[in-house]
């Protein structure tokens, strides 16, 4: 199998499929051509007017949210005329109103359009730009202000205060539509449609690197902020709990908020336990301007040096996709794949990382158990367990992010210990530092599936640990 395209394909890159890219004046279409001739294609350029839409589309499966800029069908059929084949429309992409904004088509031959770019789906997903679609300006504005406002004066107001106020916020969170909480899968099924539609194309199951090394089917990566000194006072019996298990896990902390004594940096390195750095005051702004990051960036990069950090958390998770590559770390954990209970809601839909420029994200891909036991009152860990079930049987990533300071609580230290009984033992997954998933998505991106003598083999720095994974069509039309 060899695919040849006229540009670089993300998605492919992303999902570890071989692409060479040959480059060059490509015409009103570009191509993803595999070695039998057949072609998918897609838009190389819209009209300037075009702009990103929300739609969905509908396959024999499922309906599945595209944003993305939609070439319609009287623009396509223009487009296909030049071609010497027979185009019709497979399936169809409609608005909210339920007016077809688009369609996939294909031909006799078995070439296919999309309509709209790929990579721009994953991207408007990744980047959380589909909120600019579902939210008026004015509306962003209101949010951003009343958040701003709130993490000002937090300090002032008594604890219960703030419980009460973030209880009252979090019933008009959860009515938002998109993403849909606490399982958002609009991304994975787009991917596994692309896959699949590949494999229609090529005639046969397309190969790509699979995502966790050594046969591993999922990973299990467990991190913590620390938000207090009260929670600095509370690791013991977290850690306690963790090594019975033979869990590691990172920790992250706040460098000019409370004293981080460097013996306790030392040790929990010792251990295997690894540190990260969360913000520099545990306010909410340090990524709220280009202006405050550059203040504050030094700092940051102070602590990470003194604790041999190579990975960040943005408190409250506030984060702005064009302001994160500057924090100059090897990665970042502040995007959740779904969270409308966050002071910024939204979530970037991943259980995979992904690259924001040189950067890794690692997505938060559990309910962090401030939001369920604190905010929305969860009695068990049945949501956390619901959840990781779903990311263990599709190959993801349970990444869990949790806080000392709260489980502090018999209730909630018990959920965690039998959540980690229950995955722990799992041999299939791998359980892992995020620096650790860090380096290894590092090397899987910069190594390649490679098909020798009639077998599949990686070259490149993932060599020797990664594997190759057979992915074939599912009917998608």
């Amino acid at each position: 199998m060899r695919f040849v395209a006229t540009r670089p394909l993300t998605i492919a890159a992303h999902l570890g499929i071989p692409v060479e890219v040959r480059e060059g004046s490509w015409g009103p279409l570009h191509s993803l051509r595999a070695a039998g001739g057949r072609e998918l294609l897609w838009p190389a350029e819209f009209e300037q007017r075009a702009a990103p839409a929300g739609v969905r589309l509908q396959t024999r499966e499922t309906a599945i949210p595209v944003f993305a800029r939609v070439l319609d069908d009287g623009s396509a059929r223009r487009l296909l005329s030049q071609r010497d084949s027979s185009w019709e429309p497979v399936a169809a992409l409609v608005d909210d109103g339920e007016a077809r904004a688009g369609s996939i088509w294909r031909d006799e031959r078995g070439n296919v359009l999309l309509p709209f770019d790929p990579d721009e789906v994953c991207h408007c997903l990744w980047s959380e730009r589909y909120q600019e679609l579902l939210r008026s300006s004015a509306g962003r504005r209101r949010h951003r202000l009343a958040m701003r406002t709130y993490y000002t004066v937090r300090c002032l107001l008594p604890r219960p205060l703030q419980i009460r106020l973030r209880r009252l916020y979090a019933r008009r969170q959860a009515s938002v539509r998109f993403p849909g909480w606490p399982v958002e899968s609009a991304l994975h099924d787009f991917l596994d449609l692309f896959t699949s539609i590949l494999a229609d194309v090529n005639g046969a199951p397309v190969a790509r690197i699979a995502p966790w090394p050594g046969g591993h089917e999922w990973a299990l990566v467990l991190t913590h902020d620390v938000e207090t000194a009260d929670g600095i006072g509370a690791l013991g019996p977290v850690l306690e709990l963790e090594r019975e298990l033979s869990l590691r896990s990172a920790w992250n902390l706040v460098p000019r908020r409370y004293e981080v004594d460097p013996e306790l940096v030392d040790r929990l390195r010792e251990e295997g336990f690894e540190v990260g750095v969360h913000g520099l005051y545990h306010d909410g702004r340090d990524l709220d301007s280009l202006a405050r990051l550059r203040e504050r960036l030094p700092g940051m990069r102070a602590a990470a040096e003194r604790w041999g950090a190579v990975g960040f958390r943005s408190p409250a998770t506030v984060r702005t996709w064009e302001l994160m590559p500057m924090l100059g770390f090897d990665y970042d954990s502040s995007s959740p794949d779904s969270d409308p209970f966050e002071p910024v809601a939204g979530g970037c839909c991943s259980w995979l990382p992904f690259f924001n420029e040189d950067l890794v994200e690692l997505p938060l891909t559990m309910p962090q158990d401030h939001t369920l036991f604190v905010i929305l009152g969860a009695r068990d860990e049945r949501t956390w367990v619901e959840k990781a079930e779903l990311l263990r049987s599709r190959g993801g990533m349970v990444l869990l992010d949790t806080h000392p300071d709260y489980l502090v609580e018999d209730r909630v230290l018990a959920a965690y210990r039998r959540l980690l009984e229950r995955l722990a033992p799992d041999a299939t997954g791998w359980q892992a530092l995020p620096r650790e998933v860090s380096a290894w998505w590092r090397r899987r991106a910069a190594s390649r599936a490679e098909l020798r003598d009639g077998t599949w083999t990686v070259t490149g720095p993932a060599a020797g640990e990664a594997t190759v994974e057979m992915s074939g069509g599912r009917g998608w039309a």
